[in-house]
C-alpha cells in the first residue's frame, strides 16, 4: 500500500489494519519459535535414532 492510499484511509481503518497486522506477526512469530522448536527437538533426538539403528 502508498503513502498515498494511507492518506485518504480513516483513522479506524488504520487502526484496524494496524491491529489486523499485530496479530498476524505475533501468530507468525509463535509460528516460527514452535518450527524451530522441533527442529531442535530432531536434531538432538538424531544420535539416539542413530545410536539405536547401530545397536539393531
Amino acid at each position: 500500500m502508498r503513502e498515498s492510499e494511507l492518506a485518504v484511509i480513516g483513522d479506524a481503518e488504520l487502526v484496524e489494519e494496524l491491529s489486523m497486522l499485530t496479530t498476524q506477526t505475533a501468530r507468525m512469530r509463535a509460528r516460527m519459535v514452535d518450527i524451530m522448536t522441533e527442529l531442535e527437538r530432531r536434531r538432538c533426538a538424531r544420535p539416539a535414532q542413530h545410536a539405536a539403528s547401530v545397536r539393531n
